[in-house]
């Protein structure tokens, strides 16, 4: 019979991947504490919660992130394209996460450059801002097979993440770890 492992049972190879979330005002605890557990898992560097009066820590948040918080390196910034110019200057791609008019499908785009990645991800309610898309170099999305034409950020960006770091992975473009 197959036995569910646990945290104390479990030994990932820990890896860090050259990827930079940008959070365009999204401001839901229940989001940035869900995208503090997927940056964890996926390894990414660094996440910047951008717009006016973001609030990271609250109850909600702690609860749902599970310390992980604590794990992943992370700044508010109210001013997003201040953020963008400098990692553009840092040599990051900056790629939205958003359905427009010339978006590919993720799974479509090819992640194998050396170059670092910084994704954009989007408010809740209204996507990234149409200031921010003018300053992104690409725009990809998720395929969807139903009705509905959007999905929460936090699941959005756990799949794009998913595609993302399995072809970094083919790649060999990441730092690896000792065992936790």
């Amino acid at each position: 019979m197959t036995k569910q492992l646990h945290h104390n049972t479990t030994n990932f190879i820990k890896k860090q991947f050259p990827i930079t979330l940008i959070c365009d005002r999204v401001n839901s605890p229940a989001n940035i504490g869900s995208l503090f557990r997927i940056a964890d898992s996926f390894g990414i560097e660094h996440i910047y919660f951008c717009g006016q009066d973001i609030t990271v820590v609250s109850k909600r948040m702690l609860r749902t992130a599970r310390s992980t918080h604590e794990m992943v390196s992370y700044q508010t910034e109210e001013q997003i394209t201040e953020v963008i110019q400098k990692l553009t200057t840092d040599g990051y791609d900056i790629i939205g996460l958003e359905i427009t008019q010339n978006s590919i499908p993720a799974s479509d785009y090819n992640f194998t450059s050396k170059n670092k990645i910084a994704l954009v991800i989007g408010d809740e309610s209204l996507g990234i801002s149409e200031n921010v898309l003018t300053k992104v170099s690409k725009c990809i999305h998720i395929n969807m097979y139903g009705n509905n034409s959007s999905m929460n950020v936090a699941t959005a960006t756990g799949i794009a993440l998913y595609e993302i770091t399995k072809q970094l992975m083919a790649n060999g473009n990441y730092l690896n770890f000792s065992n936790y």
